[in-house]
């Protein structure tokens, strides 16, 4: 198996996260071009930048991304940084795109993000953490986590 962590000086990672950007007004416009242009700014972006785009998938109106990155890059720092260039190029490149989104805005304000676990579940975790040296203290008793939420 491949070992995809990215390495730093100091540290060792493997942070990946699912993004959903939906497009301004829900509107259908991720043709062939559009994607293409999209996904050819997501090589670059990645070029200049620890982001870095296992799969892209597209569905019209939406795209799904996975994307790896490092600590010091916050979900909603990669999504600013991907927007802001995507929506650039797409403009610069599909200017039929610009007359179907009036405003000038291609992404709308909002997105979807959610970790993705490589090596392990929420039970794999939570019993490993569990089972770590002589004691063991369960947090956050008196309100719903993820974990509790999975047991």
């Amino acid at each position: 198996m491949e070992d995809r962590h990215i390495r730093k000086s100091h540290n060792k990672t493997c942070l990946l996260y699912h993004i959903v950007c939906p497009v301004k007004y829900r509107r259908e416009v991720l043709t062939d071009g559009v994607v293409k242009t999209l996904t050819e700014t997501c090589l670059e972006i990645q070029k200049r930048y620890d982001i870095h785009f296992i799969e892209i998938g597209t569905d019209g109106d939406h795209i799904h991304l996975l994307v790896q990155s490092v600590p010091s890059a916050s979900p909603q720092a990669i999504v600013q940084n991907v927007k802001s260039h995507t929506a650039r190029e797409i403009f610069k490149q599909n200017p039929e795109v610009k007359r179907m989104l009036w405003g000038g805005h291609f992404w709308t304000k909002g997105y979807y993000a959610n970790t993705v676990g490589q090596y392990a579940t929420a039970d794999t975790i939570r019993n490993y953490v569990k089972n770590q040296g002589k004691s063991y203290t369960k947090l956050h008793q008196g309100q719903s986590t993820l974990f509790d939420a999975q047991a």
